[in-house]
């Protein structure tokens, strides 16, 4: 049976200018971080962006993993890589792409705190309602939920969301209505012939 569910793919426009409004937030307050820290692997982008608003030179990164191909959760948000640096008494800003669950930034922000920063507050582009935490700045907040397909996962989500149908498309045509029909999304032409490609040969 198809799995249906509604996605919304951001254009990098739309991310750039999310992010946009997400440091303008930040910067509307007090805390001005000393460390930008970028949740791997949705938060590398946005935790760039928001460094060059912000002006702030220091960015690194941890890997937790949530989130499989083809929006498949598995059972609990994992530390993969941790800090390979000091942060003892720094204010800490961390940046994730999105909260669905916020079981990732719950988990980073536990994992922080251990490592005795002055502080730690976190932003992410945007934020579900759904989700059980609640960062400390968002860009946009989304009251229904989707799933969000940025643009440095396209190929990735949507390769797993045509991978996973049942019964599998047979042709091109039909995997690109099948992405209308099931998730709402039609992607660019020349981009879709490269994820069909990528799907025949698997």
């Amino acid at each position: 049976m198809a799995k249906r569910f509604k996605c919304d793919l951001i254009s990098w426009a739309r991310t750039y200018e999310l992010t946009r409004r997400l440091s303008l937030r930040i910067l509307k307050t007090a805390f001005r971080p000393d460390l930008v820290v970028a949740i791997g692997r949705g938060g590398y982008v946005p935790a760039r962006i928001v460094c060059d608003f912000l002006e702030i030179t220091d960015l690194t990164a941890i890997k937790i993993e949530h989130w499989g191909m083809g929006a498949q959760k598995q059972d609990a948000a994992l530390l993969r890589f941790p800090l390979n640096i000091d942060v003892t008494g720094q204010k800490i800003l961390v940046v994730d792409d999105v909260t669905d669950t916020g079981d990732t930034l719950r988990t980073a922000l536990t994992y922080l705190l251990q490592q005795h920063p002055a502080e730690v507050r976190t932003a992410v582009i945007q934020h579900k309602t759904t989700s059980r935490f609640i960062p400390d700045y968002y860009g946009q907040r989304i009251v229904k939920w989707r799933w969000i397909i940025y643009p440095w996962a396209v190929v990735e989500d949507l390769t797993g969301f045509l991978r996973q149908m049942d019964p599998a498309p047979h042709s091109f045509d039909e995997a690109a209505n099948r992405l209308i029909a099931d998730h709402g999304i039609q992607p660019p032409q020349r981009l879709l012939e490269y994820i069909w490609s990528l799907v025949i040969i698997s």
